[in-house]
């Protein structure tokens, strides 16, 4: 069982790690705000909760694994909101899209605003 478990958790703190280097290279790499919250907002919790999960189990305590999935289900609800919220306050202020964008479904929200 221990074998299974330091494998489980190996292969945890992989994949978060990966996806947190992804969400690292998508900040850097990616022409805008909006694209660039995208990346750390989706790849950024995938990688943060499979981190903790992988905290959460290689503990082996109940306490901490149960606090470990609160705080991964806490990263998978708030972190796309907030996000969602952020893009859409600098959209309503006027932050502009990278000239790559091919459309702008917010513009016809923001001229009913009017």
């Amino acid at each position: 069982m221990s074998l299974l478990l330091s494998a489980t958790v190996s292969v945890l703190i992989l994949a978060g790690s990966f996806f947190a280097v992804v969400a690292a290279i998508g900040i850097n790499r990616l022409p805008d705000l909006y694209t660039r919250m995208h990346a750390a907002s989706k790849a950024g919790t995938v990688g943060s909760g499979l981190l903790l999960l992988a905290v959460g189990l290689n503990s082996a305590e109940m306490a901490v694994f149960a606090r470990s999935i609160a705080g991964f289900f806490f990263f998978v609800l708030t972190a796309p909101v907030s996000a969602h919220l952020l893009a859409k306050a600098a959209h309503h202020v006027g932050y502009p899209m990278a000239k790559a964008s091919l459309r702008d479904e917010m513009a016809s929200d923001k001229e009913n605003l009017k």
